[in-house]
């Protein structure tokens, strides 16, 4: 087995990133590897169509390629140092934020940085959704030059349904503490 020395983490700045982003932090302290950060910003965020009240304008700004990545490196900054604390895990994480598709993005910036592991933290999506877009993390795993290591979110609490629901309030209400 080969040693990994480069860690790429693909971040899209939602709690469900924070999964895989803690995960790498971890692995690459365990194996002293060097961790990339890489946040993959939309072309969407160029384009400003509200005005400084927060209504819509019947002007539409297009903001410079440039504004709309540095706009994005903060938003990145601002992420992993509320995520990881400033216990000094941040300064050593290295920071990339490029502007496009997300899977052809991730899988470039990986053969690039010669990287030896991609770390990615899925989003929960319907069946429908996944079969007529897809996935990023499915698309990335099936073309990635590296392997892909996928860290999903524990499985979230069921609400209680149908004929449980009854028997938890009965059993709630049912006892009586003095």
């Amino acid at each position: 087995m080969r040693h990994v020395q480069k860690i790429l983490v693909p971040l899209d700045l939602t709690k469900n990133s924070l999964i895989g982003l803690n995960f790498a932090v971890a692995l690459a302290e365990e194996s002293a590897a060097n961790l990339l950060a890489l946040h993959v910003a939309n072309e969407y965020q160029a384009w400003q169509m509200l005005d400084e009240t927060g209504f819509a304008s019947d002007r539409i700004y297009r903001w410079e390629v440039d504004r709309v990545i540095r706009e994005s490196m903060l938003d990145l900054n601002r992420f992993l140092e509320t995520s990881l604390g400033g216990n000094g895990r941040v300064s050593t994480i290295g920071r990339k934020v490029v502007l496009g598709d997300a899977t052809t993005r991730i899988l470039d910036i990986a053969c690039a940085e010669e990287c030896d592991l991609i770390v990615l933290s899925p989003r929960r999506q319907g069946a429908i959704a996944r079969f007529f877009f897809g996935s990023v993390t499915d698309k990335v795993t099936r073309s990635a030059p590296c392997p892909v290591l996928s860290i999903a979110a524990g499985e979230r609490p069921r609400t209680p349904r149908g004929k449980e629901a009854p028997l938890l309030g009965r059993l709630r209400h049912g006892f009586q503490f003095s």
